[in-house]
């Protein structure tokens, strides 16, 4: 049997079109037409390849994990995770970009963000060139050479509608059979609901439900009311209070007023106008949306249960009911992409916790030491909900004492346990940095947690030391499906072998260096998220207002409500610190600057970290471009004592470097340089193919069509529109060749 294959053609953009306008559907042609390889007899490789299950944890850097010897005074109890590992591989030593659309981009494409430019975490301003392209050849479209089915639950964010050509078809079109997850419209949890459902002021509840009577404006008796319409009287009986009973149930809870106080007359003939269930409110009421293979897109009511149940809990059910239902002879992927730990933390459903947690009740949500115990707490629902996944889908059991008994020799699936990038700060564990944490390249945004387990694991419960990159993780999917990687992608790729850590206990190292990157993504006449300030930090990751406060900041940029600041906000941090100059007293405290983009590289002994920044001139007066190599010496040592961190104080600075030092300095730097050089520019070719030419005319014209003249991957000046100015780009670069990245 031969392989079938398939390009993008724009003959019939009416197809493609049809599903922006309406968000409803997505025609089976455009299903056609994104995939790239179609494998004939997919009985064949599902007797010769395994299942994928991938298990992705959102802001669970390394520093939370006592697995590998961390997590601070009070580490997260994770006995399912432990089990994996148990019965797999640790591996140490792994690096990830530092946000979370950046770190995805690269475990889906294998490629860095210098050559997708998706650079950061994707918002709602982002332009369609920094979300992952439907030219790239995706996992999920690699793996159907070999005939799998692919399948994503939960959280995808390296796509917006808000400026992404497919809307709601754009899971599909960069290659997922099925998705069930979020389309929140900043890619993650939304704020917080503090009316809870509309029975108080905005504000009231920080963590989207009415308390017990122990909190002022509490109560311990009330109505819940259901979606539909139907009504529960709920009186405390035990630590929880019945407001958070309700949450989690996916009602909404009304406090018994005065006169209600007759249980009889506590629920309502009719659900009070005031009762919002509209109203999104963070981990426990989202926009969930579900891609068929049929085609069909939908968007399910916010009434839907489904769409108000935890996100920890919510991609699992989806995962367990389509898994199960695969035959078995169909060789599938499914990715489980957790919204676990991302801001805003919430109280996860008691019955997800361990014994004796901690009552988290009368926590505040936003309040920066409540959000470590927080954090933690959604950490062991996750591994709770693992646990239930695993025994769901048949490839562990319980034992009597109720502890998981996981065999992965005896399964046909791999599991690959990853978090997507560092700890947010608020809730990073001793001795890490939590002023260099997620969205930085410094050690505690970028190193993470990395298990692998299954039954081509030889010699199970040991450690990997060696250097291990996230795109790396592409290769080991496509060599795990017997493809020959290298050879099926026509781009340049940066992975390099996994798969013999998993054979070859003895294996040495195979990546010498190790890469990661951060940076803005491109906005229409290059504009950039506002500056934001958490704690003494300023920072420019945040995508809006609303985010910026869901981590306890101050938003600075447009519709600011600080005092005497300019209509339109600042643009950038150092402005921030104008302003402190201006109104507050003499010798007030600046804030710290994140910079606006950075990099690292590192060998197996020595770290080099490259800032880009726009910091204020000794006056705090003006603003001055900044670049900074700093260089640093560390390790992965297990114990905390012997652990070397890129921390402020451990740079070496070039006046104390010795020779052996400044070797590998001078080393790191033309390495860094070599990377960041290593992609070519290619104006006008929007398909990524390599040349310029009558294809990427009649592409420019399908997505001119398809977008209405918006945003696209052929919005080549990056103004947001695809128009005539981009054919000219074309026009004027026709026939040329691009020399491939290095």
């Amino acid at each position: 049997m031969g392989v079938i294959k398939a390009t993008f053609s724009p003959a019939r953009p009416s197809d493609l079109a049809r599903s922006r306008c309406c968000q409803t559907c997505l025609p089976k042609s455009l299903a056609a037409m994104l995939v790239l390889a179609a494998f004939a007899d997919p009985a064949l490789a599902a007797r010769a390849h395994p299942n994928i299950l991938f298990i992705v944890m959102d802001d669970v850097g390394i520093d939370q994990m006592k697995l590998f010897g961390y997590g601070g005074p009070q580490p997260p109890s994770t006995p399912t995770i432990d089990q994996i590992a148990g019965s797999g591989i640790r591996f140490r030593n792994t690096w990830a970009m530092p946000a979370c659309s950046t770190s995805r981009s690269v475990f889906y494409d294998g490629r860095f963000p210098l050559r997708t430019d998706v650079y950061g975490a994707l918002g709602p301003d982002d332009l369609a060139n920094s979300q992952v392209s439907p030219y790239e050849l995706t996992i999920p479209k690699l793996l159907k050479q070999k005939g799998y089915k692919s399948a994503l639950f939960g959280k995808f964010h390296i796509g917006l509608q808000s400026h992404n050509p497919f809307g709601l078809s754009m899971v599909s079109s960069v290659g997922w059979d099925t998705f069930e997850g979020w389309l929140d419209y900043t890619g993650d949890p939304s704020s917080i609901d503090g009316t809870a459902g509309g029975v108080a002021a905005e504000g009231t509840w920080s963590c989207g439900f009415v308390p017990g009577a122990e909190a002022p404006g509490g109560s311990d008796l009330g109505a819940c009311y259901a979606a539909d319409g139907s009504c529960q009287v709920l009186r405390r009986e035990g630590a929880v209070p019945p407001g958070r009973i309700c949450r989690d149930k996916g009602g909404i809870f009304d406090p018994a007023r005065d006169a209600q106080r007759d249980p009889g007359k506590i629920c309502q003939p009719k659900v009070p106008d005031y009762i919002q269930f509209s109203t999104l409110n963070g981990h426990y009421v989202s926009p969930l949306a579900r891609t068929h293979e049929s085609g069909l897109v939908e968007f399910l009511p916010r009434t839907d249960i489904r769409a108000r149940t935890f996100r920890g809990t919510v991609p699992v059910n989806a995962a367990i009911d389509w898994i199960n239902r695969q035959p078995k002879d169909q060789p599938w992927m499914a990715t489980v992409a957790f919204a676990s730990a991302h801001t805003p933390v919430m109280q996860p459903p008691p019955d997800l916790l361990p014994p004796g947690a901690a009552d988290t009740n009368r926590l505040d949500c936003g309040n920066p030491v409540d959000q470590r115990i927080l954090t933690n707490q959604m950490i062991e629902a996750l591994d709770s909900e693992l646990g239930r996944l695993l025994v769901a889908i048949g490839i562990a059991d319980r034992g009597p004492n109720g502890r998981l008994r996981y065999r992965p020799r005896s399964t046909d699936t791999m599991v690959v346990i990853l978090g997507d990038n560092g700890s947010f700060g608020n809730t990073v564990k001793p001795p890490f940095d939590p002023s260099r944490a997620k969205g930085t390249a410094y050690q505690t945004g970028v190193w993470v947690p990395l298990v692998i387990a299954g039954p081509r694991v030889n010699r199970p419960n040991r450690e990997v030391r060696h250097m291990v990159n996230i795109a790396d993780l592409y290769q080991l999917f496509g060599e795990l499906a017997g493809i020959n990687v290298k050879r099926a992608v026509p781009r340049t790729i940066d992975s390099v072998p996994m798969l013999p850590y998993l054979v070859n206990p003895r294996q040495g190292s195979i990546r010498k260096w190790n890469f990661t990157q951060v940076g803005p993504n491109e906005q229409a006449n290059h504009t950039l998220n506002g500056p934001c300030t958490i704690g003494g930090t300023c920072t420019q990751i945040p995508v809006t207002p609303g985010v910026c406060q869901d981590n306890g900041g101050i938003w600075w940029g447009n519709h600011s409500t600080q005092p005497n600041v300019p209509p339109g906000g600042y643009q950038y941090c150092c402005q921030v610190n104008m302003w402190v100059t201006q109104n507050q007293p003499p010798n007030s405290t600046y804030y710290t600057i994140q910079p606006l983009s950075a990099v690292a590289v590192r060998n197996k002994r020595y770290k080099l970290v490259r800032n880009f920044s726009l910091k204020n001139d000794p006056a705090y007066t003006s603003c001055v471009p900044m670049k900074t190599d700093e260089f640093y010496e560390i390790n992965e040592a297990a114990r905390t004592p012997r652990l070397k961190l890129d921390r402020a104080e451990a740079e070496i600075p070039p006046e104390g470097r010795t020779a052996v030092q400044k070797a590998n300095f001078k080393s790191l730097n033309r390495r860094l340089d070599k990377v960041l050089s290593s992609q070519p520019p290619c104006p006008g070719d929007g398909n990524i193919d390599g040349v310029v030419n009558s294809k990427d005319l009649a592409d420019w014209r399908f997505f001119a069509d398809l977008a209405k003249g918006q945003s696209s991957w052929y919005d080549f000046n990056q103004d947001g529109l695809t128009n005539g100015e981009d054919e000219a780009i074309i026009l004027a670069n026709l026939g040329t060749r691009c020399p491939r990245g290095r």
